[in-house]
């Protein structure tokens, strides 16, 4: 095995081969190492998350390397049988590629048994592995923007089922009604690791026998949706709340995140800048962990029904109270502000800073999903945006005591400013020439209006150029990670971005910038400084 840099939160566990891959995820998974936080398994590797107060990077590299390699996968005894139409727009095209008739290969996908080797990419989607050997098939050489849910298809050695609509690179063989992401279930991943799994093609089975899916209606997610403001609907008499007048570009519930749900294809998500998420929080009195409103951009606008304190920090963007009578006055910001039945507090256009948090003393009303109250745009998970008219439930009070903020205020880049961000190199830094890595360091990178909380898409004078032109299995990708897809462009991934992905990753911003990246506006420009190394952290790791 061999131990490649990410941050100094996580490494990656690099090995020989899947089979080699699960059997050591298997072995962590039985024997549990102390401060390791999360494991997401791919094709050939292992990210592994951890906190370094529990356990240094050179202490885990030991422990993981003295695992043994030798023993094998145990078969679930959970088999998930899934119908498909196979009618996909690109079965012919597989056909062609492996030469075949485009009913062997439909005979060969449902003729053998595939086993769910991991998860990721998505909520639900599942990288099916051990089908007919005759499957080695290219991923297309453009991806589609749009690729439709519940899209049977093939990509190396690997079979999946797209869960949502969403773009993709697979050939596509079929389609499936059965749902593989459901939060009306237990285990919303219709998919588990290790689960065994085989197609049933439904133009050769009988009315009953196309009944083996195991689906559940998906109007039941819409429910789940709905569910998160049915609070807000049912105030008692007399309650607080809030009413939103105007969301602004896009106002979310936010909170820390809903961390270990990557067995089940979920990242954490969370607030993009965790510090002003607790900080909102400690001024106005409540616990640091309690959902807040994230909101981009200015124009958040919220009436007060009944008597709130709220503060809003992040972002340095104008405040203004407007009373019930019309008289307007500016309000300050990172500090306790007393609202009275039917005052509104508006939010403005930040000059510095990209995201503004407006935490309520009390709490927001709001039902978690799978633990959090995030809501994660890329998986489409947690409560919906905002609405115009919407009826924020505030929760009651406790006793508590109103903070002031301790700690000075971060220096937040201007949309045209400069910002520098520490780097940590790999895990992927030789698949690009050395000019290239020296290059990260040197240009200034412009964040594009394509940006979004999955990452911020940078623009510079001069792509990246690899050394490696070959194509990459997928691999674990952790927050702050750049990645740097074929056009040479970085992306740097937010909150939101995949677990897993398949462009070389060149650096992580360093743990202590994040919140920094999480604050930086569209037509800003970045500067990488590349800091410590993974090897000057954990010195004479064998390979």
């Amino acid at each position: 095995m061999r131990f490649l840099p990410v941050n100094r939160h996580a490494i990656l566990v690099e090995l020989a081969d899947l089979q080699q891959t699960l059997v050591l995820l298997g072995a962590l998974q039985a024997s549990p190492i102390e401060g390791v936080q999360e494991l997401v398994p791919a094709a050939r590797t292992i990210l592994v998350q951890f906190a370094p107060h529990i356990i240094g990077a050179a202490q885990l590299v030991r422990r993981i390397a003295a695992c043994d390699l030798s023993g094998s996968v145990q078969r679930s005894d959970v088999l998930v049988q899934i119908p498909v139409r196979y009618d996909g727009e690109d079965l012919a095209e597989v056909a062609q590629i492996l030469g075949l008739t485009a009913e062997e290969v439909v005979r060969r996908h449902t003729g053998s048994e595939w086993s769910v080797a991991f998860t990721g990419f998505a909520p639900g989607f599942a990288y099916l592995s051990g089908g007919d050997p005759v499957f080695n098939v290219p991923r297309r050489a453009t991806p589609r923007t749009k690729v439709p849910a519940g899209a049977v298809a093939l990509a190396g050695s690997f079979s999946a089922v797209y869960p949502q609509a969403s773009p993709g690179g697979w050939q596509i063989i079929g389609v499936t009604d059965a749902a593989m992401w459901d939060l009306a279930r237990d285990l919303p991943a219709l998919l588990q690791p290790g689960y065994r799994v085989q197609f049933v093609d439904i133009a050769t089975q009988t009315e009953a026998a196309s009944a083996l899916s195991s689906s559940i209606s998906a109007s039941k997610v819409d429910e789940i949706n709905k569910g998160q403001t049915q609070a807000a609907t049912n105030l008692k008499a007399n309650a607080a709340a809030l009413r939103v007048r105007a969301t602004g570009l896009l106002t979310l519930f936010q909170d820390r995140g809903r961390h270990g749900q990557a067995g089940q294809g979920v990242s954490a998500s969370g607030a993009m800048d965790q510090a002003a998420f607790k900080a909102a929080n400690r001024l106005v009195g409540n616990a640091s962990q309690q959902p807040v409103l994230e909101t981009v951009g200015g124009g958040l606008s919220l009436q007060s029904v009944g008597e709130n304190v709220v503060a809003v920090t992040g972002a340095d963007a104008p405040l203004s109270i407007t009373t019930a009578d019309g008289r307007r006055w500016s309000a300050p910001r990172c500090a306790a502000i007393a609202l009275a039945d039917g005052d509104t507090l508006s939010l403005g256009q930040p000059v510095a800073g990209a995201r503004c948090y407006v935490a309520v003393r009390g709490g927001y009303e709001v039902a978690p999903v799978l633990g959090s109250a995030s809501t994660d745009t890329l998986a489409h998970v947690g409560p919906p945006a905002l609405q115009t008219g919407q009826l924020l439930a505030v929760l009651p009070a406790p006793h508590a005591v109103v903070a002031e903020l301790a700690l000075p205020l971060q220096e937040l880049p201007a949309p045209d400013g400069e910002v520098l961000l520490d780097v940590e190199l790999g895990p992927r830094t030789d698949w690009f020439t050395p000019e290239a890595v020296a290059l990260l360091a040197v240009q200034r990178w412009q964040v594009t209006p394509q940006s979004n909380r999955v990452g911020l898409r940078l623009a510079g004078e001069q792509a990246l150029t690899r050394a490696v032109s070959s194509e990459l299995p997928s691999e674990g990708t952790p927050l702050g990670a750049i990645q740097v897809p074929a056009s040479g462009q970085p992306v740097l991934f937010l909150a939101d971005h995949p677990l897993t992905g398949g462009y070389p990753v060149i650096g992580c911003v360093a743990p202590h910038h994040l919140d920094l990246a999480g604050q930086i506006p569209v037509g800003a420009w970045i500067r990488f400084n590349p800091i410590r190394t993974f090897a000057e952290l954990v010195p004479a790791v064998a390979e």
